[in-house]
């Protein structure tokens, strides 16, 4: 984060602008519009920003700047076209501590103009660090168009029930979920269609009936493998009003981020041969966290239902009765193979795929390994990495050819993939010449030799390594 956002009150502030040009009326502009008290010093003063300013509240001094300018400056603007009076202006506000701008010069400044969304008392306000000014731009147009013009009447009404709803309920979750109630239902609909009364009479209504809540809800939502942008809309809406957060090991940070900056956090992620908290004592914190009337997001690397033992989950939820959403993600299998450009079924090469877990059951089960050594299908292997030389040697001891070609994603779908393709003889070492490190995923098949055509994303220019 180069720049940290803050919303601020400058009403009967003084904040002084060097500059009295177009930019200066800019500025000038929001500044009035956020009830500033304004005073600009310029050689030069436009028309237009006399007539602006045609008030007691603001001064207008048409010289040039000198350090009593600053004096009881709150915010500082320099918006001259001369280079070197912004920067005095810029280097004598900053030996004061004060905040100052720099109109197109970031690197002179400690504080940025943003682009504005305004339906006071709601703002939306969009930077790009001075970096792509035009681009912020344009996304204030997108938002603009997004957001009705009555949604500021609308987070009035609501501010005017709000410690009738702190009264009404005394648990933090129960009045969020009034909230979400009023603002996504009639009440809503009333106030951004102007009629505020038929609001009114909906968020009464709401008040009169709400019940508390007793017991929570759980979201089982997956992840996906990494990339963020693979997410579905329904996982996002969730992740955005859970209360609590269970995660694992393959959630990537991004991804965390994007659930409710005030949620708590519990990670009960795994490893091999490593239970942060095995799986018993994560069905029971489900349980716990749920009965105390909370709504938890269970967030799974990849699909819960693929090896994600999720469905071990919500039979510990519906023995004790409580509801529960799930939500697919796009499994390691599918996301993996489509970024390293990988088809897992192919008319010339598989008409099957197979999903096996490269773990061997707890009651010493073993796997099929005749029957995956099979031709004419794609094997993906989840789990594997520490296995992969047993893996190999067993296919081929069971019919598959040595020269069967084989690849391994490590942490797929993410900025730091790679891809290694070889065949089944000769991976196990290529692998471990690379030093790879899990989250890793196996595909063994003929599909893995359209890699080299077929990959659209490129990582690295190795030719065995992409």
């Amino acid at each position: 984060m180069d720049y940290f956002p803050l919303f601020m009150d400058i009403r009967q502030r003084p904040c002084l602008i060097v500059g009295g040009g177009d930019v200066a009326l800019r500025k000038a502009r929001v500044l009035k519009e956020a009830g500033a008290f304004i005073r600009i010093v310029a050689q030069q003063v436009s028309d237009e920003l006399k007539e602006l300013l045609n008030s007691p509240e603001h001064q207008i001094y048409e010289r040039g700047f000198c350090q009593n300018d600053l004096d009881d400056a709150f915010v500082v603007i320099a918006a001259t076209d001369q280079q070197a009076t912004n920067q005095l202006v810029a280097e004598s506000a900053k030996q004061k501590n004060l905040i100052v701008n720099v109109v197109d010069s970031p690197a002179d400044s400690n504080a940025i103009m943003p682009a504005i969304v305004d339906r006071s008392p709601v703002i939306a306000a969009f930077s790009t660090g001075g970096k792509a000014p035009v681009l912020a731009r344009m996304l204030r147009e997108k938002l603009e168009s997004l957001l009705p013009s009555r949604y500021g009447s609308l987070a009035t009404l609501a501010g005017r029930y709000r410690s009738r709803v702190i009264e009404r309920f005394d648990s933090i979750n129960d009045r969020r979920r009034f909230w979400e109630t009023i603002f996504s239902g009639t009440a809503a609909e009333a106030a951004l269609n102007g009629d505020e009364e038929g609001a009114e009479r909906q968020i009464e209504t709401q008040l009169a009936n709400q019940k508390k809540q007793k017991t929570g809800e759980v979201y089982l939502v997956g992840a996906g493998p990494g990339d963020p942008d693979l997410l579905t809309f329904r996982a996002l809406r969730l992740m955005q009003q859970a209360d609590v957060v269970l995660y694992d090991r393959l959630v990537s940070e991004p991804i965390r981020a994007l659930c409710r900056r005030d949620a708590e956090y519990i990670y009960v992620g795994k490893k091999c041969a490593k239970h942060i908290k095995p799986q018993p004592e994560i069905n029971d914190l489900l349980v716990e966290q749920a009965k105390m009337g909370k709504r938890v997001l269970r967030l799974k690397g990849g699909d819960p239902f693929i090896f994600g033992r999720g469905g071990e989950e919500l039979e510990s939820l519906a023995r004790e009765n409580i509801p529960f959403q799930v939500v697919p993600g796009i499994t390691a299998a599918s996301g993996c193979a489509s970024y390293a450009g990988i088809p897992l079924t192919h008319r010339d090469h598989a008409q099957s795929v197979r999903f096996v877990t490269g773990h061997e059951q707890n009651n010493g089960c073993s796997l099929d390994w005749q029957s995956l050594s099979k031709p004419n299908q794609t094997l993906v292997f989840y789990m594997g990495l520490l296995k992969l030389g047993h893996i190999c040697d067993q296919l081929i001891t069971h019919g598959c050819s040595a020269r069967t070609p084989a690849a391994l994603i490590e942490k797929g779908t993410t900025s730091q993939q790679r891809v290694i393709t070889a065949d089944l003889s000769t991976l196990p070492s290529l692998v471990k010449e690379k030093e790879i490190r899990s989250p890793a995923l196996i595909i063994i098949g003929g599909v893995v030799e359209l890699q080299a055509s077929l990959n659209w994303k490129k990582f690295t220019n190795s030719s065995s390594e992409i």
